[in-house]
């Protein structure tokens, strides 16, 4: 394994830990789940380098423009949920009460 590899592997592994594991705030998991696609977006880039086909070369900005829409939709439930529960803490949310 080369070091990019284990370097990209290891970032997308704790960025899953995180979310896992660390789990309090919804900031936290928002910012957890960026660092996967993150780590994804740059293993396709990489990818698509080493495969030198024009074919694939769309598939990292797909992923791109689809983690972009992640996060406004997340940062938009970190609104709504601060301004109606006043915190972002995620043991406050129940699904069952709204």
């Amino acid at each position: 394994m080369t070091p990019t590899h284990f370097t990209i592997s290891s970032a997308f592994l704790l960025g899953l830990m995180g979310l896992a594991f660390h789990r309090t705030h919804l900031l936290s998991a928002l910012l957890c789940l960026e660092a996967m696609m993150l780590a994804l977006f740059i293993t396709l880039s990489l990818w698509s380098l080493q495969l030198n086909a024009t074919s694939s070369s769309t598939i990292p900005l797909l992923m791109l423009a689809f983690s972009a829409c992640e996060a406004s939709a997340g940062l938009a439930l970190l609104v709504a949920t601060a301004r109606t529960h006043g915190t972002d803490h995620l043991q406050n949310l129940n699904l069952l009460q709204c």
